[in-house]
């Protein structure tokens, strides 16, 4: 069965920067993760929670929804902290991924690209900057050898990807953004997308904004491929998984 990863920072990015593909793949019989880096505690909107534990219950809870109407195979958040990605430990958050790239095996990863995606969220750009790491790392057997015990191989995957667009947000600071090499035409699952975003109720202020924003682009979600082990450009790919063995 064909493996699709998908690292974020946040509670929500799962289903705003990747949802309809998520689910697409689903459904074509692809098994799919979800790695959030951190419970979401530091955000503005807390739906009336007061305490950072009390909001990361509640977003745990919420991410699981979600995760449950993207039909994600396996979705875990982890607990570092919101907003300050940028002060951990890079080689401690590259080992965590490594040994879930490694245990899960996917073919393909997914993650934000290195500007922080459409937001240029800073946790974003942490987020691609580790789960980049791990995915060139987990393929080495020099990289985190105390891992390689009970069964458990270094794992070089296919393909990785960042989410991309045609342009920012208009009110963020300015962004440069990678060039789409592959668009994946979600349909239907864009209001499967929406419907996994407003799982997330504490984040019911950003609803109005996010349908906006989501209008413009369609019934599609782009993807720019940042490393492959394949030869060759990528020629106007359609597929994730173009050109591999395991077909999606």
């Amino acid at each position: 069965m064909p493996r699709l990863l998908c690292v974020t920072a946040h509670p929500d990015d799962e289903a705003g920067g990747f949802g309809g593909s998520l689910r697409l793949y689903h459904d074509r019989g692809v098994e799919t993760s979800v790695i959030c880096l951190t419970p979401g505690q530091a955000a503005t909107n807390r739906g009336g929670h007061v305490s950072d534990e009390d909001l990361s219950a509640v977003r745990r809870k919420e991410f699981a929804a979600s995760c449950d109407i993207l039909k994600v195979t396996l979705g875990e958040v982890l607990n570092y902290p919101d907003g300050k990605l940028y002060r951990q430990d890079l080689y401690q958050v590259v080992c965590e991924l490594t040994l879930r790239i490694r245990s899960f095996r996917p073919d393909v990863i997914m993650t934000f690209g290195p500007e922080g995606g459409v937001t240029g969220h800073n946790d974003h750009s942490m987020a691609s900057l580790f789960a980049t790491m791990a995915f060139h790392w987990a393929g080495r057997n020099n990289r985190y050898p105390d891992q390689l015990t009970d069964g458990l191989r270094a794992h070089l995957t296919r393909k990785l990807y960042y989410a991309t667009a045609d342009e920012g947000l208009p009110d963020r600071q300015p962004i440069t953004l990678a060039p789409p090499t592959t668009v994946i035409e979600i349909g239907n699952y864009l209001q499967t997308k929406i419907s996994a975003f407003k799982a997330h109720t504490t984040q019911s202020p950003l609803w109005p904004r996010f349908e906006e924003h989501i209008s413009k682009r369609g019934t599609q979600e782009s993807f720019h491929l940042a490393a492959s082990t394949l030869t060759g450009p990528p020629c106007g790919e359609t597929d994730l998984f173009a050109r591999l063995d395991k077909k999606a």
